[in-house]
This record gives C-alpha cells, sequence and structure tokens, in this order.
C-alpha cells in the first residue's frame, strides 16, 4: 500500500497550521506535505516536524506574490533572478526540513503572450534548479495543473511535463502526476502512468468532480492503489484534498487501508 502524506495546507484546517503537525501524526500519518513554509522559520517548521515524528514530503519552490494570484514564476519573462533566489531560500528550508523533493510552480501565461518565449525561460529555469538541488541530492518535480482550477497555468498535460524533462536530461528532474488533475485534463491514468513511471517523482490525490476525499466520484482509487504497488512505487502520496468537513471525519478511507 502507497504511503500517504497529509497536505496541512488544504487538509486540518480546523486548527492553526502549526497544531497540524500534531494532528496529522494523531490522525495516524507519518508524512506531511505543504503548498509553502516560508511564513515561519524553518527552525519552527522542522521542530515541529520532529514533535510530531513526521516526514516531510514535499513543498514548493517560492511562488511569486501568490496572495496577489501568481502561481509560481518559473516561466515567466523577467523574473529570472528572483526565481534563483527563490531556489536558494528554498534549499535553505529543505536543509533545516530535510525535505528530499520540492516543486518549481511555473506560473500564468497571459492570453495572447508568446508561449514559445515563456517556455524557454521555463526550460533555463527549470535546468538551472534541477541542477542546484542535485548538489544537494534533491529531486525537484513539475506538475501540470488542470485549466479549470488554474486557468493560464503553463502546463498542463502529463505528457507536456515528461517532454520537458527528458528535453533538459537531469536525472534528478521528475514530474509530479496529481491523479486529480490528470483526470480532468486527459484521463487514462493507468497507462499514462504506466507509460511514465520512470518519470514520475510525487503522486498527490482527490476526488473528481469536487476536489474532496478519495472515496467518491469517478476516479477509481483502490486500483491505482493496487497499481501503483504493481509497479513498485516507493515514494509519498500526498492528499491535497479538501474535506467534505472536519479533517478527521473524512478519514474513514484512509484508516481502512492503514
Amino acid at each position: 500500500m502507497p504511503k500517504f502524506a497529509a497536505n496541512l495546507s488544504m487538509m486540518f484546517t480546523e486548527v492553526p497550521f502549526p497544531e497540524r503537525f500534531a494532528a496529522a501524526a494523531k490522525a495516524g500519518f507519518e508524512g506531511v506535505e505543504f503548498l509553502f513554509p516560508y511564513d515561519y522559520p524553518a527552525a519552527d517548521v522542522a521542530r515541529w516536524l520532529k514533535d510530531a515524528g513526521l516526514t516531510n514530503a514535499l513543498f514548493n519552490l517560492p511562488p511569486g506574490d501568490f496572495a496577489a494570484g501568481e502561481r509560481g514564476i518559473a516561466s515567466i519573462p523577467g523574473r529570472e533572478d528572483e526565481f534563483r533566489a527563490g531556489v536558494a531560500k528554498a534549499l535553505e528550508y529543505a536543509a533545516a526540513l530535510g525535505t528530499k523533493t520540492l516543486h518549481a510552480m511555473a506560473g500564468l501565461v497571459p492570453e495572447g503572450a508568446d508561449r514559445e518565449w515563456y517556455r524557454a525561460v521555463y526550460v533555463e529555469n527549470i535546468a538551472f534548479a534541477a541542477a542546484a538541488l542535485a548538489e544537494k541530492g534533491l529531486t525537484l518535480v513539475i506538475e501540470p495543473i488542470n485549466t479549470r482550477d488554474m486557468p493560464g497555468y503553463f502546463l498542463n498535460y502529463q505528457a507536456e511535463g515528461h517532454a520537458i524533462r527528458k528535453e533538459i536530461g537531469a536525472p534528478n528532474l521528475k514530474v509530479q502526476m496529481d491523479f486529480y488533475h490528470a483526470q480532468i485534463m486527459e484521463g487514462d491514468l493507468s497507462m499514462t502512468l504506466k507509460n511514465n513511471f520512470d518519470g514520475v517523482g510525487h503522486i498527490q490525490l482527490a476526488s473528481v468532480p469536487a476536489r474532496h476525499e478519495p472515496d467518491e466520484g469517478e476516479v477509481n482509487y483502490p486500483h491505482l492503489y493496487q497499481l501503483l504497488d504493481e509497479l513498485g512505487y516507493q515514494g509519498w502520496v500526498g492528499c491535497e484534498y479538501r474535506p467534505r468537513g472536519k479533517t478527521e471525519d473524512g478519514l474513514g478511507w484512509f484508516k481502512a487501508l492503514k
């Protein structure tokens, strides 16, 4: 059975962020992920992880002005210096938290913009970040995101992500496969996973279409769990979903698997 990591940016929001680590551990999770740790000193986040006995599976590089609607800057022309500074900052946090995998958000492409220009910037920035992470023995992932939740996002399809991964050719560059986003954009989850498995660096899930617990909707998650086992997946599966109600009340699916 895969290892599940609670996403603390979306789960256990009944309590403040520092208290979510203990809540996740109490619920039976051994790993957690979150969007960004940067609002808190790295030493504090490291302490919360240690006190709860948790592993940090993943967090994102600085995304630009997230509160203002930015969703990453890796593909944004003119932001290269800011992106590289963000890589350095993320590496500082990764060292403190013991995090082995980081995600670089691509950013939003304005309507009518030259996508080839954005792609060239993206490839250059991702290659730089992958090289910087490789020096520390870390993995960088890029994630295709659906256009319904995030209109204008640069990267939308698994095939696009893997094409860029192969073009850059860095061994530590992988693609994050969020079953929720992939189902909305393309479906055929089993074959997409099988055909690209060697290049998959992190998995996430949520129900489709509502993005709730993975015990409802159109995706057959028990089948995908079995497939991950058959393929020998050793990484984490991030639970990036919005609970229908109180987080603990919706964990029946998780407790049944444990």
